[in-house]
């Protein structure tokens, strides 16, 4: 329990009540929230109305240097949101189902925040949330030993290397995990399904990188290791999944470096089938390049 804000707990981090971010300024307020972004990894803000692109930006400096999105959209309210919809014409389309991820794998130090404000709420469109450190922690050790051997590369042989299983910049747990995949989306066109390509894709692993046994995986081995992935979080590890249903006006204030997220297939849905999703997010550029 805060002094300035009351924190209720949920499966992954906390709903933080009392507080309006449309408002909020004082330093040692902010300073609380950013210890309780790293301490809880996931912040809710419920019933924020509608927060504007220029105070989303001011709130996303609370914890650093913005780092622009790639792409732009003419409805978006400020040259640094990014805003994702299921309605072309509203926002960008096919947003976040490239699998389970962190926001900016592809960069050489990924995004250190990520901060959501949903405008536009459809019946139907969830994002899930994955807790990192859990996630590994509930590795077998066989499986934990391989892992810990792989380093993947998101763009073909020019992007960055990153170790799959990495430590914390700020908490220094050594269970933090990174990885971003493309899979194909059969109900997209095919305008979207290439959109999906910006947020990264591992195009392969490399085994023990930088050693004497440093070893590229085929194309084979690659689509095994990220069926394997995929496996272990929805299968073995499906409890620790949690599934966020958004609430108009909500403010999501997110460690990237911690949680992994995916939108549901739902968040696609056509406007006319579930209403409209308009979704905008901002990234705070990374500091840290993951390490083992």
């Amino acid at each position: 329990m805060s002094k300035f804000y009351e924190l209720v707990p949920r499966k992954i981090g906390c709903d933080v009540l009392g507080i309006d971010l449309n408002t909020e300024s004082r330093p040692e307020v902010i300073e609380q929230i950013k210890r309780d972004v790293t301490e809880h990894r996931l912040l809710v803000f419920p019933q924020q109305g509608i927060i504007s692109g220029a105070r989303h930006v001011e709130i996303s400096k609370w914890f650093g240097e913005l780092e622009s999105t790639f792409y732009k959209h003419e409805r978006s309210p400020h040259p640094d949101v990014f805003r994702v919809s299921n309605d072309g014409n509203e926002g960008c389309r096919g947003v976040g189902r490239t699998g389970w991820h962190i926001d900016g794998s592809f960069q050489p130090e990924p995004f250190a925040y990520s901060l959501y404000h949903m405008v536009s709420v459809p019946k139907e469109g969830a994002t899930q949330f994955l807790p990192l450190t859990e996630l590994v922690e509930n590795l077998d050790e066989e499986t934990f030993a391989r892992w810990n051997q792989l380093w993947m590369i998101s763009d073909r042989r020019t992007g960055p290397v990153h170790p799959l299983i990495y430590n914390h910049p700020k908490t220094n747990k050594t269970v933090r995990f990174v990885f971003m995949y493309f899979r194909t989306i059969t109900n997209l066109p095919i305008k979207s399904q290439v959109l999906c390509f910006h947020l990264g894709m591992t195009e392969r692993f490399i085994w023990n990188y930088k050693k004497a046994n440093e070893k590229w995986t085929s194309a084979d081995e690659t689509n095994n290791l990220l069926d394997e992935i995929h496996e272990v979080i929805t299968i073995a590890n499906k409890n620790l999944i949690y599934k966020h249903d958004w609430q108009p006006g909500e403010f999501i204030i997110s460690d990237n470096l911690a949680v992994g997220h995916e939108a549901t297939v739902e968040t696609q849905y056509p406007r006319d089938k579930v209403g409209l999703r308009v979704l905008h997010r901002t990234t705070i550029k990374g500091v840290h390049r993951p390490q083992k």
